[in-house]
């Protein structure tokens, strides 16, 4: 059978077999999505969500959404493993139990009208091997590696007049105490990811909702697979922002020249001078040339982008902020962001925020250099 025959062949039978399901568990609200899950619950009590997205070899975004479906209708339920308390299993209820003959008899019944004149224990064994074989040509996603830590669903604030979600990827090269992203600096152990297939997911269902995406971290520069992530938000039609310190000016380059970009927002988080000692670096392995690379290819592209810059008691005075100033001199956009200390802070210890009327004055001096900067997220 060539590879055409093949695709056509089992297109046909998943879609006889779901409407076949769908149209013998509608008595019972479940769909045929749900079956397979439920059936590897009742037969392996305490499973995992994770060990249940291995068994079909689907994303953890597709599993959940139908165990969450199961849980609606009650036919399952989660619980806290008494052992570890960061592993949820899940098991049936009674409401399930009562119906499960019933499901393996429309199972079975199901397989009983495919095995006509059909030796099924030899089809079965080549099916497995085919399923075996297919393994071998599936080269996995560029993007699989890519460690997403969160996701914000619909933000108004993180991309400048878009409608956004925001997906935060997990690890970063600097140690700034003022940093409010601290699980995402010092990824926790056990720590559960995002599966990017799962984000994609979730676009693909807010397409006409969602004008953009902002990727932020940690640092995403530091990613593995983010170009091609970020290829398949694009084919999707979004508009990409990238939050970054500025430390990899090499992939920066490779994303503005690969129009993959639409918005950067760069921390700058001090003078170059007093770097080390606001983002927690050894001064002797501190990169300020790419710090200032970093700076001239957003000057020099044709994307919207900003600078910005967390101002912290006592990291930050008035005479750092003018040198900033004058260093950023000709910048589209320059933030001063007031410090805040959300609790989850790396080094919270001796820092301190600057009142409003100090912000203020700040302002006023660095707008000497860059007469639209603006102050933001000031209390």
């Amino acid at each position: 059978m060539g590879d055409k025959s093949l695709m056509l062949g089992l297109s046909v039978l998943t879609r006889n077999l779901q409407k076949y399901y769908d149209h013998a568990l509608e008595q019972y609200g479940i769909g045929s999505g749900q079956l397979q899950y439920l059936f590897a619950i009742y037969e392996q009590e305490g499973i995992t969500m994770q060990e249940v997205s291995r068994l079909g070899e689907v994303d953890k975004g597709t599993t959940t959404k139908s165990i969450q479906k199961l849980m609606e209708q009650g036919y399952a339920e989660q619980r806290t493993d008494e052992n570890d308390r960061r592993v949820k299993r899940l098991y049936t209820t009674k409401k399930a139990a009562d119906i499960m003959n019933d499901l393996y008899d429309i199972r079975n019944t199901a397989q009983k009208s495919l095995s006509q004149n059909v030796d099924m224990d030899a089809f079965t064994a080549m099916l497995d091997k085919v399923c075996d074989n297919s393994r071998s040509i599936d080269p996995g996603s560029a993007y699989e590696s890519l460690r997403i830590g969160g996701l914000q669903k619909v933000t108004l604030l993180d991309y400048p007049d878009k409608v956004a979600c925001t997906v935060f990827t997990c690890g970063c090269n600097l140690k700034c105490p003022f940093c409010h992203n601290r699980e995402l600096v010092f990824v926790p152990e056990g720590y559960e990811f995002i599966s990017p297939d799962a984000v994609l997911e979730y676009l693909s269902h807010r397409k006409g909702i969602l004008d953009g995406v902002c990727i932020s971290g940690g640092e995403p520069l530091l990613q593995d697979g983010l170009e091609e992530f970020m290829r398949e938000i694009r084919r999707m039609g979004f508009a990409i922002k990238l939050d970054t310190n500025g430390l990899s000016p090499e992939r920066l380059e490779n994303l503005l020249s690969e129009k993959l970009l639409d918005y950067v927002a760069m921390d700058v988080k001090n003078t170059l001078a007093k770097y080390p000692v606001t983002t927690g670096l050894n001064p002797e392995v501190f990169d300020g040339e790419a710090i200032e690379r970093s700076v001239e290819l957003l000057k020099e592209s044709d994307i919207d982008y900003e600078f910005r810059t967390t101002v912290v008691k006592p990291l930050h005075t008035e005479e750092d902020m003018k040198e900033i100033a004058k260093w950023l001199q000709g910048a589209k956009h320059y933030y001063l962001q007031q410090y805040q200390n959300s609790g989850n802070v790396i080094a919270p210890a001796g820092l301190a925020s600057y009142s409003a009327s100090e912000m203020a004055t700040l302002l006023k001096a660095v707008q000497e250099f860059i007469p639209q900067a603006e102050l933001r997220g000031v209390k």
